[in-house]
């Protein structure tokens, strides 16, 4: 395969994991290539179970898309409270703190509220919400456009946000992650955001629930044993204890466990 077929076709999955989908027509225009050309290259990336062809388009299939973020939100409630607090602890009043998008990093963001005068840089609108409420803390927000219903921001000014400042603590989440480790999400840009996050952090945070153990996304970067510390609520089952027990020195476990 020539190198401009394959960056071509690399390009278009980069497009999908965005979009979450992309009409052929659109592709045709945007790669100044003919239909034929690029239903070839649909056929051939529709080849694996990540994506497919529906209708005159390509998107991910439903096993990699996220679910709603007010569903995600209300999922295992206690777990994310539990490990909110657990992060919270480890954040004194004063710092200087990243907050990424995503349902566990806004439950960090609500045990905050007790702090003050922090210096909260995010793109996660629900997390600038809840800690605006404490008049002595400092937010700071990118432009863009508002994703929703996630009330986030994402894109390329995003990494150039989170680039021009450095931070005490980095709090993220992930989509899922995989049995070696693996950091999963479902897009691009929240991987590079994420990355961009922790590269200026004094002390990264990944926060996530047990359910994020497994959990399939197609968007690949970092591993669990890269962070800082990691904060769960409770020890995954299986396969996956073996991940907890690689880092056990910079595990916190929010809720104990699970056995």
């Amino acid at each position: 395969m020539s190198s401009k077929k394959q960056r071509r076709r690399d390009a278009i999955s980069a497009l999908v994991l965005e979009q979450g989908a992309v009409t052929v027509g659109s592709l045709a225009e945007r790669f100044d290539v003919s239909m034929q050309t690029i239903r070839r290259d649909v056929d051939k990336l529709c080849e694996g179970d990540m994506l497919h062809r529906v209708h005159g388009r390509i998107e991910l299939s439903k096993e990699f898309l996220n679910t709603p973020f007010d569903q995600r939100a209300t999922t295992n409630l206690l777990g994310k409270q539990a490990i909110g607090s657990a992060a919270a602890s480890l954040i004194p009043d004063g710092s200087t703190v990243f907050i990424s998008i995503g349902s566990t990093p806004l439950s960090v963001a609500q045990a905050m509220c007790s702090r003050s005068n922090l210096t909260i840089i995010t793109n996660n609108m629900s997390a600038a919400m809840v800690l605006s409420e404490e008049v002595s803390n400092r937010i700071i927000l990118p432009g863009g456009e508002l994703r929703l219903p996630d009330r986030d921001i994402l894109g390329d000014d995003v990494l150039e946000f989170f680039g021009r400042y450095r931070a005490d603590f980095g709090v993220f989440g992930v989509a899922g992650i995989a049995e070696d480790g693996a950091l999963l999400d479902f897009h691009s840009t929240e991987v590079r955001a994420r990355q961009k996050i922790r590269a200026n952090s004094s002390t990264s945070l990944l926060v996530v629930d047990q359910s994020k153990f497994g959990r399939p996304a197609p968007a690949l970067g970092d591993n669990i044993a890269d962070m800082d510390v990691t904060i769960i609520d409770r020890i995954p089952a299986g396969p996956y204890a073996s991940l907890t027990q690689n880092i056990n020195g910079r595990l916190l476990v929010a809720e104990g466990d699970s056995t």
